[in-house]
């Protein structure tokens, strides 16, 4: 008896709900579905398939994952990227950015050991520009690397300055609406054609313009590089990470933990916690404590 051949597999380089765009060994595309009611795969994972007629196939199951980003509420999970290495966050001079929600995505990061980059986009609206290098600060002090650079008014530096940071890497960006993340992925692929819209002022936010996840191949770049770009982010739950795990996120309260008298310390009103005194003494960013303390509320 002929021995049936080995499935197919492909790479999930668009989500779009229930159906996603796969990328085949060959570089042929096709849309695959999955079974069932779940739709338990994101852009990056590698899958196993059945094919079908005409350019269509079910997927069977995702291949064993590198690691998974994704947030999460009391009610329901967002899968955001999977297999990804690095996450880019990228921040605005205007409209103003949330640090609470940089400082979520970090957390979230550091639970799959991803690699974190931020880009301080638009540095040319200078109105903002010292403000926002102030609210960033906290997270430069701590080691993340902060990119100053402005995608709309030179896209060819702003490249520049990326590509070294984006080479050999599955990177994510991820950002609020409005913070430019569609100029930029124009300005480091040429021919994205990412759609770009103008922030609504009155609002003080912008308006959506990615639906959905989607790879892109980094050119001139290793196989391996590549960019997925995300839809627009206003929150970032992390009800799927223990207070454990959580507090293991902000990298600088590592050192301090075992320290603190209490083995189930929450770093509010015991007595003899370290965390505490380490904010006391200057060693944790007082900002970044309060941050702590609102995750833990959340």
């Amino acid at each position: 008896m002929t021995p049936s051949p080995p499935p197919a597999t492909g790479l999930i380089t668009a989500a779009f709900g229930r159906h996603y765009e796969i990328e085949l060994a060959d570089g042929q595309r096709i849309t695959g579905y999955p079974r069932g009611k779940k739709s338990p795969y994101a852009c990056g994972d590698r899958v196993e398939l059945e094919h079908a007629a005409d350019g269509q196939a079910q997927i069977r199951r995702h291949l064993p994952r590198a690691s998974l980003l994704y947030r999460a509420d009391a009610w329901r999970q967002k899968l955001i990227v999977a297999n990804a290495t690095q996450l880019v966050l990228v921040a605005a001079t205007e409209p103003s950015f949330s640090d609470e929600l940089l400082t979520r995505a970090l957390v979230a990061a550091e639970s799959q050991n991803l690699r974190s980059l931020i880009i301080l986009n638009k540095t040319d609206l200078t109105a903002q520009l010292d403000a926002a290098r102030a609210r960033l600060a906290p997270l430069a002090a701590l080691g993340y690397p902060v990119i100053e650079l402005s995608a709309a008014q030179h896209p060819e530096a702003a490249a520049r300055a990326l590509q070294p940071h984006l080479a050999g890497q599955c990177s994510i960006l991820v950002g609020q609406s409005g913070m430019g993340k569609s100029t930029l992925l124009n300005a480091l692929i040429p021919g994205a054609n990412a759609t770009t819209r103008e922030i609504s002022a009155a609002l003080d936010s912008g308006k959506h313009t990615t639906t959905h996840a989607r790879l892109y191949r980094l050119p001139g770049a290793s196989a391996d590089a590549a960019l997925i770009d995300s839809p627009g982010l206003q929150e970032f739950g992390l009800a799927h990470l223990t207070r454990g795990e959580i507090e293991q996120g902000f990298r600088e309260f590592r050192p301090h933990l075992a320290a603190c008298r209490f083995r189930d310390c929450h770093h509010r009103d015991e007595p003899g916690c370290a965390i505490k005194q380490a904010v006391d003494h200057g060693a944790i960013h007082p900002r970044r404590y309060e941050l702590y303390l609102r995750l833990g509320q959340a």
